[in-house]
């Protein structure tokens, strides 16, 4: 997802912005994977409430 990024844009405008995407990106990708809606999950982060994984053995 990174490299389609970059291809798009050209680059990140700055380190920072990149920490950015990764991070968001990162989110998005651990929503998914918990079978969790991901405009509800982004909705809820917005409230204060993100969504948190439970670990291994929950």
């Amino acid at each position: 997802m990174i490299k389609v990024k970059e291809k798009i844009s050209g680059t990140f405008a700055s380190f920072k912005g990149g920490e950015i995407f990764a991070r968001i990106r990162g989110y998005i990708s651990t929503v998914k994977k918990n079978n969790r809606s991901v405009l509800e999950e982004l909705s809820n982060v917005l409230k204060g409430k993100p969504y948190i994984p439970c670990g291994v053995g929950c």
